[in-house]
């Protein structure tokens, strides 16, 4: 649990970074799952959601984080005018001059360098917006926690452009996570069974469309039926999930292969091919041969090439290389390759 507080940001490492991608989604359900709701169970879950994403997708719950908020040395640091170089635009020269960023205004791109560059509001400034600063000057300048906020903003807002969040598209989402419309629209979450509850929590988290799923004990409060279906769907989801759980049963179904670390030796336990396994798992399917068209004449189609597993693509790389090496001629499906 101190891990995955680490991960989501909730705690502050005492030792090293913890680096998240600037454009990754990432999604929490807490061990004590109803932490997430206990302050709007007057609301129902479709209400609940609606508020939650309101500000143009923005999470209301992730943006509220230890490792969000400034230090007083950071506040400090923010104070101290810093040299900035510019163009001047008259003279094609290179100036120089101290200046204090005041905030962050929330927008971001890319440089020639193909580094992200954030829009700033300096101190004194009459212009709201449309000046840039590189990401390592505002490192300097004490302003990494307002990069990580800005960066969080934008990648929800993304999330958000696959749906609006009306009413009707929150209740089908929260069908789709086992809650009946009935309860999702028409009753207060405190009227809810812990079961329901849980429901909630992971249906408003899964609302951005997240990359990373990470779980404390979701299997708390859940009947068996739910678990089965919780696990059926995190098998399907085509995102990460981290998990934490107890559940023996669940975790079998779901990890094949176990990691156990015993008195700083690490062993692992069953199917260690279990990936390779999922890569290569096609389905034979009947493939039309044929068609004949409004004139009656038969047109033959070429099948479609089965899909290489991550092993069978490496073999086939290794053939490739040694033919070419020994001055060998490739068949048409290794040029192709």
């Amino acid at each position: 649990s101190t891990m995955i507080k680490l991960l989501v940001g909730e705690i502050e490492p005492q030792v090293g970074d913890v680096w998240k991608h600037p454009n990754a989604r990432i999604a929490y359900v807490a061990q004590h799952a109803f932490h997430h709701i206990e302050q709007h169970l007057d609301k129902t879950p479709n209400e609940y959601i609606r508020w939650r994403y309101a500000n143009d997708g923005e999470d209301k719950e992730s943006l509220v984080k230890v490792t969000l908020t400034f230090t007083p040395e950071e506040l400090k640091i923010q104070k101290t005018p810093f040299e900035i170089q510019f163009v001047d635009e008259a003279s094609g020269k290179i100036q120089k001059v101290k200046k204090v960023v005041q905030e962050l205004v929330g927008g971001r791109k890319t440089n020639k360098s193909k580094e992200y560059e954030y829009e700033v509001k300096y101190a004194g400034s009459n212009i709201d917006s449309g000046e840039y600063l590189p990401l390592k000057t505002l490192k300097k300048m004490g302003w990494e926690k307002a990069i990580k906020s800005v960066d969080l903003k934008i990648a929800q807002r993304a999330g958000l452009y696959v749906r609006p969040l009306s009413a009707k598209n929150v209740e089908q989402h929260l069908e789709g996570c086992g809650l009946n419309r009935e309860f999702g629209t028409h009753y207060r979450m405190s009227a809810l069974s812990g079961g329901q509850k849980v429901k909630v929590v992971l249906a408003a988290a899964m609302w951005n469309q997240p990359h990373i799923l990470i779980l404390d004990e979701p299997t708390n409060y859940l009947d068996r039926e739910s678990l089965g279906a919780l696990a059926g769907a995190i098998e399907r989801y085509d995102g990460g999930v981290v998990m934490i759980t107890h559940n023996n049963e669940f975790c079998s179904q779901l990890c094949p292969e176990t990691w156990v670390m015993d008195a700083g030796h690490l062993e692992t336990k069953g199917d260690a091919d279990w990936m390779l396994k999922q890569d290569t798992k096609i389905e034979d399917q009947q493939q039309i041969k044929e068609v004949t068209d409004a004139a009656g004449n038969v047109s033959k189609l070429k099948g479609q090439k089965k899909k290489l597993s991550k092993k069978e693509e490496k073999q086939l790389v290794k053939k490739i290389k040694n033919l070419l090496k020994l001055g060998e001629p490739l068949n048409s499906d290794e040029e192709e390759f």
